[in-house]
């Protein structure tokens, strides 16, 4: 995306003042920024539904302008990747959402667009029962689905030890933050956040000189929701951040799933009321989770390479499918230009080996052209 596009898109953001659905909304109708910043004088022309307060907040935008230029600046000198939205590296997951940024802040390593991508969050006032749970439920994890992304806030409690735990693990780990990567809160988990940045990262959609105030740790939570499969409540009391990211989740039709504590727990009443309430799954280890999630398929392709036996398991291919499997076996759920680039395989070709490979029951179609890799018992 050329830096014009980008420096627009910052502008956007900046003067929407959050007003999230809208811009997003003003956005999509435009086709692009720079087309709502060049027709910004009569807006209402190409873009009839534009309300009057947006239109009005476009006609004097050069203050916010000169902010956006130096937010640009601050990225580049920092090594600070903006992800704008419909880009190939923005989370896919977030952007099927209707209040999605128009502009994400990543300085890391880890691919957002992970197959795997969970979160876990809970209390910042968490018991030794709640670490407990953290580092056995992602040892495990780590276990049986090696190549997924744990994604928390980096608070105190819950959201921490899910970091660390991660890291223990050899897992990526990603924290959404509540300001600007000009800083970091809490202070004092700045080693852990340097450990990240290359197991992991650090994204945000807030520019850089916000404080993290209480209203925008709401905001974040529903960056964490969003681009995620699932969130895993492990402690809460009856009201708390983690009960809000579990209801964001819910609100995307994304799975929710709850460790059950003791009833006179305080910290597992907000745990134990989404269960009775049916609004999450009842969990107790990784197992319980992989196979609520139907995730099986990746606990057999792990052991499978574990084994090395790769090629036995598939003894009857072609030699073209055979480089197609071994491409699914280093990265597996590949979209279909992906592994036309990769195996250097003509399209038509790649095409008819792909549907001999599903009739096979070798592969499967995900949605979106994406193939996904059957490891049989």
């Amino acid at each position: 995306m050329e830096e014009q596009e980008i420096l627009n898109m910052l502008t956007l953001t900046k003067m929407s003042h959050f007003n999230l659905v809208e811009m997003l909304q003003l956005y999509r109708a435009a086709g692009s920024a720079t087309t709502i910043i060049e027709n910004r004088k009569d807006i209402k022309s190409i873009i009839p539904e534009c309300s009057q307060k947006v239109s009005d907040s476009l006609q004097d935008i050069d203050e916010i302008r000169k902010l956006a230029e130096n937010e640009l600046e601050f990225a580049i000198r920092n090594d600070i990747n903006i992800l704008p939205i419909d880009t190939q590296y923005y989370p896919h997951r977030l952007e099927q959402c209707e209040d999605a940024p128009l502009v994400l802040f990543f300085k890391g390593n880890a691919e957002l667009n992970r197959n795997r991508v969970i979160n876990i969050v809970g209390t910042r006032h968490c018991t030794s029962y709640g670490q407990d749970m953290v580092k056995e439920f992602v040892e495990c994890l780590s276990k049986l689905c090696p190549e997924v992304l744990i994604v928390s806030g980096i608070a105190y409690g819950i959201d921490i030890c899910a970091h660390r735990a991660a890291l223990e693990n050899g897992l990526d780990t990603v924290a959404v933050l509540a300001h600007g990567l000009d800083y970091l809160y809490p202070t004092m988990h700045k080693a852990t956040a340097d450990r990240m940045l290359t197991q992991g990262g650090l994204l945000t959609e807030f520019f850089t000189n916000t404080n993290a105030d209480k209203l925008n740790f709401l905001r974040r939570n529903r960056i964490v929701a969003g681009i995620s499969d699932a969130t895993i409540l492990v402690e809460s009391a009856a009201h708390g951040g983690g009960l809000v990211t579990a209801r964001i989740s819910q609100s995307y039709n994304r799975d929710v799933f709850a460790f059950p504590g003791n009833v006179h727990a305080r910290y597992s009443e907000g745990c134990n009321n989404l269960i009775r309430d049916n609004r999450a799954g009842l969990i107790c280890n990784a197992d319980d989770f992989v196979n609520a999630m139907g995730w099986q398929d990746d606990v057999k392709l792990n052991k499978a390479r574990k084994k090395g036996i790769e090629r036995m398991l598939f003894p009857e291919l072609t030699d073209e499918e055979k480089i197609i499997v071994d491409a699914l076996l280093q990265t597996d759920n590949q979209h279909i230009n992906n592994l036309s680039t990769q195996t250097e395989m003509p399209m038509g070709r790649l095409t008819a080996s792909l549907f001999s490979l599903e009739m096979k029951g070798v592969v499967r179609v995900l949605a979106g052209g994406v193939y996904h890799l059957i490891v049989q018992q």
